[in-house]
């Protein structure tokens, strides 16, 4: 068995995968809740470096790496 990338326009995406999953040789396996985890682990780093940058100019507080540490 073989395996295919495709990437698809959002405006075509429901009716090529109603294609798809009519063809009965194809299997289809949708990946969206593994796209939405690395979707939010992405937004999270960018948040973090967003608020470092922010500590760093003085324009949010931010704690100690001690203090920090010592919460865990």
């Amino acid at each position: 068995m073989k395996q295919v990338t495709v990437t698809v326009e959002n405006s075509k995406y429901k009716f090529f995968m109603e294609l798809m999953k009519s063809l009965g040789f194809v299997h289809v396996s949708e990946k969206k809740q593994i796209n939405k985890e690395k979707e939010k682990i992405v937004q999270d780093v960018v948040n973090g470096m967003i608020e470092a940058k922010q500590a760093s100019k003085g324009k949010l507080k931010s704690k100690s790496a001690q203090k920090f540490l010592n919460e865990l």
